[in-house]
């Protein structure tokens, strides 16, 4: 009986914590984002130099971002570019994207051969091959969020959410991924995203769009 008592107690205690956590978040005032430091993310990196690839009205209505940049970079070296998208949510948005690479991809035609965890530091991301009527491309993409980067899925997502949520309120993410032609190799395919992501990584960090109550001007 009293082992019964005990872990009523308990039950109704975590419950009644849970609660008054919810109630304390609810009490928050909303966020407005501000993008304008992402948006001005160089269009020169390193040697890649970049240019503005526009996303069509219907991708932008799909995707329902708070703020969406896409770029093609390229070295004066070779001819073959690292296309770079990068879809925010802010903290009221829920900070994770609506259309994840594994519903967009296979909508959009293209077939996914391989898919891995890519873990070489600094960078983390999960790393894909996908063809579409004889093009193939290698994709490297992750989430990040203005606490840290290289998560994988929604349970890394979620823990991070959750982190911002009591320190702060914030919940903000993004959707990073970076694509390129599969030629001449695999190798140097990767190689060669690989090397973009290692510039662009401490740039998104710096640029990252600032959020604040909706209030404040």
């Amino acid at each position: 009986m009293r082992r019964e008592q005990l872990s009523s107690a308990l039950w109704i205690g975590l419950t009644l914590l849970v609660g008054a956590v919810v109630w304390w978040l609810q009490l928050r005032p909303a966020l407005r984002v501000d993008a304008s430091r992402l948006g001005a993310l160089p269009l020169e990196i390193g040697s890649w130099r970049g240019e503005a690839v526009p996303l069509e009205a219907t991708v932008e209505r799909i995707l329902r971002a708070d703020f969406n940049l896409q770029r093609s970079y390229a070295r004066g070296d070779e001819s073959e570019p690292v296309w770079l998208y990068v879809g925010y949510y802010g903290t009221e948005r829920g900070g994770r994207p609506e259309h994840t690479p594994a519903q967009c991809y296979p909508s959009a035609g293209w077939q996914i051969e391989s898919e891995r965890a890519l873990d070489e530091k600094p960078l983390r991301g999960n790393e894909w091959i996908v063809a579409q009527q004889g093009e193939r491309q290698l994709v490297l993409f992750w989430y990040q969020s203005w606490r840290r980067s290289g998560m994988l899925g929604d349970l890394e997502i979620s823990a991070d959410h959750l982190a911002g949520r009591l320190h702060d309120g914030r919940a903000d993410g993004a959707l990073v991924r970076l694509s390129t032609p599969l030629t001449p190799d695999e190798a140097s395919a990767r190689a060669r995203i690989l090397e973009f992501a290692r510039e662009l990584g401490p740039l998104l960090a710096e640029r990252w769009p600032n959020e604040f109550p909706a209030g404040r001007s």
